[in-house]
């Protein structure tokens, strides 16, 4: 049996929701999302997307590097 992520099965979830006009409560039963993990949203930070924006440009211009020398 194959295990499947649970982020993968939140979208799958979703997808059944938005397709098929299931009920959230019974999705989240067929691929074993709990409700909370279903309607969560990740919070952007405005500091963490700077240090994203940063660690693309310059893994960009130094593709020698790997990402612990980015990091540092």
């Amino acid at each position: 049996k194959k295990v499947v992520r649970p982020s993968c099965r939140r979208e799958m979830a979703q997808h059944v929701v938005a397709q098929c006009g299931v009920s959230i409560r019974m999705a989240c039963e067929l691929f074993t999302v709990s409700e909370t993990c279903y309607r969560y949203e990740a919070k952007r930070n405005a500091a963490n997307e700077q240090i994203a924006d940063w660690l693309v440009r310059l893994t960009s211009t130094q593709r020698n590097w790997g990402f612990g020398l980015c990091y540092l």
